[in-house]
Parts: C-alpha cells; sequence; structure tokens
C-alpha cells in the first residue's frame, strides 16, 4: 500500500536516535516521531513542555508524550495527505459530555486494529474538521452500544431491550413460512429433531424425511417434491456460499444462512447477540429447531427463493406430566431448573431415532401434543415410572 510504501522511504532517511542538540520547537511544526517500537513515524507537535512534547502521530491519529530526543524536525512529507481521517460519531453525547476513562477504554478493546464498517452522515464545515459518522463492528452499532452500556446518548439509538443492539432496522422483514399443521385429534407421524427440556420440543411432522439427506420414503406427493426442492436449494447454496454477502446488519427474527459445526449451511434466523467481543449471535436453525452461537463470519445472507419453503419442524409442548418435586441435590437443568438432568437424557432416550406419532390437543398460545412411542404408548411414561416425572392431569 501507499502507506507501507512512505513508511519504508522514512526508515531509509532517518536512522538511530532523534535531534540531540538544542532546537526551538514550535506548536504545530512538522517532525519524524521515533516511537516505542523504534519506528519512525510521520508527527507533529500539539503542546510543548519542558522535557516532553505532546505529539500526534499523523497517519495513526493517536496523541502522545515523548522526550524531545525522540522527535527529528522535518518537512520532507508534509505534501502527502494523512492516512488516516479524524472522525466523530454521528448526535452522539457521552455523559458528563466528556468522554469517561472507561468508555475509552472499552473502546480502545473493543476497535483497536478491528476492520469496521462507516457510514457517513455530515462533512465538516472546515476541511481539516471531524468527519460524523456511523460506526458499525461487526453489524454492531457503536453508538447503540456504548448508549446501552450508559457511556453516552445518541439521537438515533433504538429502544434496545434483553435482545439488545439488533440494528439495521428492515421495513417488512422477510420471515420463514410455517408448516401446515393436521387438524386436532388426528394422529399423524413425527420426528423428534431438538429438545429444549423434557417438556419442549421440535418436531417435524413426516418421520420418514431425513433432513440431512431429505430422503422422501413415503407422505404426500407435493410435500415430497417440496422437500426434494429445499434440498436441491440447500445444496446449490452450500456450493454458492462463497458469493453471498456476509451479515452486515441485524434484525431479531432476521432470517439468514448459517454455518453448521459439520461445515455446511442451513436455513437460520437470529435470535440475540450473546458476546460482543468478538460478536458472537445466537442462531436457530429453522428446519431442526436446534441453537447455535456463532460470530459474523459463519453468517450470510439468504437467498430469497429459499424463504419461500416451509420451515420443517414446529416448537411443541408436551402433554400429560410434569416435572417431580424438586430435589436440590439433584444436577438440573441450568435453563429450566424445574427438570432434573436424567429426566432430559431419559426423554432424549426415548425419543431420538424413534418412529414417533402425535396428536395435536391445542394451537395456542404454543402447539400442545401428545406425543406416542412406536408401541403406542405415551412416550412420558416412562419418565413416570422412573420418578422422574408426575402425572399432570
Amino acid at each position: 500500500t501507499e502507506l507501507k510504501k512512505l513508511m519504508t522511504e522514512i526508515q531509509s532517511n532517518f536512522k538511530g536516535l532523534g535531534l540531540l542538540e538544542p532546537y526551538c520547537w514550535k506548536k504545530g511544526e512538522a517532525c519524524v516521531i521515533r516511537g516505542s517500537d523504534t519506528v519512525w513515524y510521520r508527527g507533529k507537535v500539539v503542546g510543548l513542555g519542558v522535557s516532553t512534547f505532546q505529539v500526534q502521530y499523523i497517519d495513526l491519529g493517536c496523541l502522545e508524550k515523548i522526550p524531545q530526543c525522540h522527535l527529528y524536525p522535518t518537512t520532507l512529507y508534509t505534501g502527502i495527505p494523512p492516512f488516516c481521517i479524524p472522525c466523530q460519531l454521528y448526535k452522539t453525547v457521552p455523559i458528563g459530555n466528556f468522554w469517561q476513562q472507561d468508555a475509552v477504554d472499552c473502546l480502545q478493546e473493543l476497535l483497536t486494529n478491528k476492520e469496521v464498517e462507516i457510514h457517513i452522515q455530515e462533512l465538516p464545515i472546515n476541511p481539516w474538521g471531524k468527519l460524523s459518522i456511523n460506526l458499525y463492528f461487526g453489524g454492531i452499532s457503536i453508538s447503540s452500544f456504548m448508549a446501552y452500556q450508559k457511556y453516552c446518548t445518541t439521537e438515533d439509538s433504538e429502544d434496545i431491550p434483553e435482545l439488545g443492539l439488533l440494528e439495521g432496522y428492515i421495513p417488512g422483514l422477510p420471515s420463514y413460512v410455517l408448516p401446515s399443521l393436521p387438524d386436532p385429534g388426528d394422529t399423524f407421524p413425527v420426528r423428534v429433531t431438538h429438545l429444549v427440556s423434557p417438556k419442549e420440543v421440535y418436531i417435524s411432522l413426516d418421520a420418514s424425511k431425513n433432513l440431512v439427506k431429505q430422503s422422501a420414503a413415503e407422505g404426500d406427493g407435493n410435500c415430497d417434491s417440496a422437500l426434494e426442492s429445499l434440498d436441491e436449494a440447500l445444496k446449490w447454496c452450500n456450493e454458492s456460499v462463497e458469493t453471498f454477502p456476509f451479515l452486515t446488519h441485524f434484525q431479531t427474527e432476521m432470517p439468514c444462512l448459517a454455518e453448521y459445526r459439520d461445515g455446511l449451511w442451513y436455513r437460520a434466523k437470529l435470535l440475540s447477540i450473546e458476546k460482543y467481543d468478538p460478536v458472537q449471535i445466537l442462531v436457530q436453525f429453522v428446519d431442526y429447531g436446534s441453537y447455535s452461537v456463532l460470530p459474523t463470519s459463519r453468517l450470510r445472507h439468504i437467498p430469497s427463493h429459499l424463504l419461500k419453503y416451509p420451515a420443517q419442524v414446529v416448537r411443541a409442548l408436551l402433554a400429560g406430566f410434569k416435572p417431580a418435586l424438586y430435589d436440590e441435590n439433584v444436577e438440573r437443568i441450568p435453563y429450566a431448573p424445574e427438570w432434573s438432568m436424567d429426566a432430559l437424557w431419559a426423554m432424549m432416550e426415548c425419543v431420538e431415532g424413534k418412529q414417533l406419532s402425535a396428536s395435536i390437543l391445542a394451537f395456542s398460545p404454543i402447539v400442545t401434543v401428545s406425543l406416542y412411542g412406536d408401541d403406542k404408548n405415551l412416550v412420558h411414561m416412562k419418565l413416570i415410572e422412573m420418578g422422574l416425572a408426575d402425572l399432570d392431569e
């Protein structure tokens, strides 16, 4: 790059220490600075002192106090424009009109040497003034993030609830089509694809369909062709995924493509931000029900034609049982402490890879079903026999 060429030239022209003989420095004077890494940089004097001067690194923007012996006056490179641009966050005011040191430390830790995206909002009146920008790191608005942390206020900051900072509102945000459900009372084949707890599961409405291989062995012909088409569309996406742009803005429930741990890309939706440095997003794979926390490098825009296929699973509550009496000496599910880990493992053993059937009892507020094993008995009876659950009449 041009900056690297300039730095190489400066190193070849200046060697050793700075100017050791007395010199009458002036505020604003151009110089080169010998940094703590012994590399020479372009700079200018911005403050005069007795033994140390405050200088600014022209191509880095940062300020530093250093001894006079680490400076050398020169006008060799004053005709070359700076390689950095002074910026300020648009319509963002620090609490107390002054950035506190902990806020500065937070920004430095978050942004130093990181690739960011900027949206220019206003040009400065003075050509040497600061450019007003919105700055995004991993798709996160830095202004909104700092406001969320109570470091500042911003006119454009949205009300950021528990999901936090999912920026970039998209009018008419597209969403996945929900699968069609059988009538209440009808019994139909299902497969459990993901367990949240013994009581809450995700079910695929046709157990003959394997969503990984997408083979269709039985069932309605239109459903078969839809699944085959979804499989073909996902196969094409995996072959062409490098051509799809990474996500730069985020919205709760926003559809996307997400890379699973098997290295393949699947349909997913964004749920929340779990971590900020580096940015980690909680997503749900809509054709399985499972969750994963992923970096933004594993999230890409989804082609619009993949949204026409219904999600392949339904979230459901299982009827007829409830947790056994609480025992504090038993290991609990961290996010569902009313259930023991033993109950979760037992339910997994009852449903994983099994030919199951279900009957819908209610559609709202959440789909509620009776779930039967391949022996036609209610699957939760096993947990009740083991003392891990009680009947819920």
